[in-house]
């Protein structure tokens, strides 16, 4: 039996992952075909840990932590079409990418004070309407209620080769100097496996799959093939 039609401006697609699967570009990509909105859960936490990087705080001292970032005020872009993010009125959308902010991202996004400040603000913006959310514990903490889980992965070796390839383009369009494009790949596996391990095995809020979520494996698909794949899911339960 087919799903009744969603009525416009009542659903949430959630899409959560590992680092490297895809999870920005196909949830952005899924979010303009639906003309819905967007949310990038972990901007957030990534403008979150430059807060703290710049304040010359130990992102693992968590009173100092917690207090900083409750005192922040976010206002997170929604439009899929135009992701610009904002610190204290300053653009910061290439600064949160650096590897300063990859490493503190991890230590200040595993704080419960922290994750309970942002949830009020992620739960918020999910729940206004049309809206496509991506992140690592979107599903199962901050829209257990959403009309469609997908768990995106992808093998490690293939998700490290994303991810290197991500951030050599992010340093050409930096005007980085020929060969200093970031770190090498073997590098980048590696952080990856540090950020899987501590955000699969973190106390409050771990990485994992929702018990209804749609597990879609991308290691061999195309970009286009898993939109096509979430738009699919999205449309047998009435999303359209």
């Amino acid at each position: 039996m087919s799903a009744a039609p969603t009525p416009a401006g009542t659903f949430v697609i959630a899409i959560d992952g590992p680092s490297g699967t895809g999870k920005s570009t196909v949830s952005r990509r899924v979010a303009t075909e639906l003309q819905a909105g967007y949310l990038d859960t972990g901007a957030l936490y990534r403008i979150a840990a430059l807060a703290v990087l710049r304040a010359g705080l130990d992102p693992q001292d968590t009173d100092a932590v917690a207090d900083l970032i409750t005192a922040l005020r976010l206002d997170p872009p929604t439009d899929p079409d135009h992701q610009r993010h904002h610190l204290d009125g300053e653009d910061v959308s290439e600064q949160i990418r650096g590897p300063e902010v990859t490493l503190a991202v991890t230590p200040v996004s595993a704080n419960p004070v922290v994750r309970q400040h942002l949830f009020t603000v992620q739960r918020t913006l999910a729940m206004s309407g049309r809206m496509v959310v991506e992140g690592r514990d979107i599903g199962t903490v901050i829209a257990p209620d959403a009309t469609v889980k997908i768990y995106l992965t992808a093998d490690a070796a293939e998700r490290a080769r994303r991810r290197f390839d991500q951030n050599a383009a992010r340093a050409v369009h930096a005007g980085a100097p020929a060969g200093q494009a970031g770190p090498g790949l073997a590098d980048v596996e590696r952080d990856l496996a540090r950020r899987d391990t501590m955000d699969s095995t973190r106390s409050h809020a771990p990485l994992q799959a929702a018990p209804d979520a749609v597990v879609l494996d991308s290691s061999s698909m195309q970009l286009r093939e898993t939109v096509r794949a979430v738009l699919t899911l999205a449309a047998e339960r009435g999303i359209s």
